[in-house]
């Protein structure tokens, strides 16, 4: 059979044969050494040990049958004094149980008596491999160190980049103290370009939310990288940043500290103005002529009694209706440009929740009743407190949830309301035994224009508002929204709405 050569490594690799019976020492070397190995020989455990006191050895091919010391207080005293060096055990068949126990105190492998050229060359060929990417390792932790060196060079390097990056870049220890900050973090916060550090975050952001979010970061709260919110703020008039944190971790995953990457988003701000402007401008001229024509329309089908103007009737009766959606639409847009602006409501009132609900499911029932759906509501036995907020505001989240189930369920189906209260907040879920939502469109039915149309729900009108209005009058209380689909099953919304201290005194 032809011997393949060993590829030529910067780093000779020397294995020692230790065996009491001369043929395995002799062959054992003839082979290594055609295969590219040096090869060092002993006949027992006293000569091997004594031979790795004075000669570097990489591999040692250790027999457990020996006079005097025996291979495995041998491979004991390799363990101990010479753990770099990889033992591979020779045995023959009635020793398989003693090398296997080998093994198990750290033996690389084993090869049994009697053994052919190739199986000898493949077990110790792989133990040379394993050295070599030891060896790496270790060479490239050493080229690592050497880097840490230059350190002072590499920082040098760092700031060059950070400096030419158009986006703010500030960095905090983990005492929340800045130690690095470029050109861009001092333009967009109107600092001196020779502005110190070392002083807290508080020092250079006039903003304490974002401050208290990166002294959070900085003590290891948002190891997740997911779950760190962006944060928007405005330093001074005219200036819109948004900023989003990450932490800064050791090699063992500690934090460090945080990284604050910053964007300028004033002129995204002005553009998102005009175009809120322009809607509410385009909605409110709209309004009033559609409103005219609407109630025009409603006069006109009044007076086409007769039997003649039937398909007429027919005609007016559509444009009827696509008026009445241009004004729902008008008003949809009008109710979101309210709700960016921040002008909710101007005159909070104590709201009762329980009794708001009553009346919108009372409300609803006729029009489920005419798709044939069970519309029921519980409430707890414990009348529910009220809150603070503006009511037309609160009508309008439960109003559009309870509409959207009846929409979207098909006839002789189910909608539940339920009311109740779960710490500190009042917890609202609206189930239906609809047509559900698939979960990648989930995230989406919030997002303004939005529907989500299939062979199910394509018929079904809509401005794809309705959602996106409800989720900022949630938001704008200081509550949430969530919701749970599932296809041909149904959906769950789930509203949480704080309760003030003044409900809460008033439920008790």
């Amino acid at each position: 059979m032809n011997e393949q050569p060993v590829q030529e490594t910067t780093e000779k690799i020397r294995v020692m044969v230790v065996d009491d019976e001369r043929d395995i020492r002799d062959g054992s070397e003839r082979i290594l050494i055609r295969a590219g190995y040096e090869v060092v020989l002993a006949s027992n455990g006293n000569d091997a040990l004594d031979l790795l006191s004075s000669t570097p050895v990489s591999i040692v091919l250790l027999d457990l049958k020996m006079p005097g010391i025996d291979g495995m207080e041998v491979l004991e005293r390799i363990n101990r004094d010479f753990p770099s060096i990889l033992v591979i055990i020779i045995t023959g068949f009635a020793t398989v149980e003693t090398a296997i126990e080998a093994m198990k105190q750290s033996a690389y492998d084993f090869i049994p008596k009697p053994f052919e050229p190739d199986q000898l060359r493949i077990v110790v060929n792989r133990a040379a491999d394993k050295l070599r990417l030891t060896w790496e390792r270790e060479r490239l932790e050493k080229e690592r160190q050497g880097m840490l060196l230059d350190l002072d060079t590499e920082k040098t390097r760092l700031r060059t980049i950070l400096e030419v990056l158009p986006n703010g870049v500030v960095v905090t220890n983990a005492d929340g103290k800045v130690v690095l900050m470029n050109m861009a973090f001092r333009r967009h916060l109107n600092l001196p370009v020779d502005r110190s550090l070392g002083d807290p975050l508080e020092d250079y952001i006039p903003d304490s939310e974002l401050c208290e979010l990166v002294r959070d970061i900085s003590w290891g709260k948002h190891v997740d990288f997911d779950d760190i919110p962006f944060v928007e703020f405005s330093p001074f008039e005219g200036r819109h940043l948004m900023a989003r944190g990450q932490p800064v971790l050791g090699e063992r995953k500690e934090c460090l500290g945080a990284v604050l990457n910053i964007v300028d988003i004033s002129g995204l701000k002005a553009l998102d103005q005009l175009k809120s402007d322009f809607i509410a401008k385009v909605s409110h001229e709209l309004r009033s002529p559609l409103a005219t024509i609407h109630e025009q329309l409603a006069h006109v089908l009044n007076d086409m009694v007769d039997e003649v103007y039937k398909d007429d009737q027919h005609i007016i009766m559509r444009a009827k209706e696509k008026t009445s959606g241009l004004i729902s639409l008008i008003g949809d847009l009008l109710e979101l440009s309210r709700i960016q602006e921040g002008v909710i409501c101007h005159e909070p009132q104590r709201v009762d929740v329980g009794e708001l609900l009553r009346n919108i499911v009372e409300f609803m029932d006729t029009r489920a009743a005419s798709k044939n759906l069970d519309l029921t509501l519980e409430l707890p036995t414990n009348p529910l407190p009220s809150i603070t907020a503006d009511p037309i505001g609160v009508e309008s989240i439960f109003g559009n949830l309870v509409s959207n189930a009846i929409n979207y369920t098909p006839d002789g189906g189910q909608i539940q309301v339920n009311g109740d209260m779960t710490g500190l907040n009042i917890r609202v879920r609206i189930t239906d035994t609809g047509f559900g939502i698939e979960e990648k469109y989930l995230e989406k039915i919030f997002e303004r224009f939005y529907r989500v149309k299939n062979e199910k729900t394509r018929y079904i009108t809509g401005t794809g508002l309705g959602l996106p209005i409800v989720k900022g009058l949630v938001v704008s209380m200081g509550g949430m929204i969530s919701v749970d689909s599932e296809p041909g099953k149904g959906t769950t919304f789930e509203v949480l709405l704080p309760v003030d201290s003044q409900g809460q005194s008033a439920a008790e």
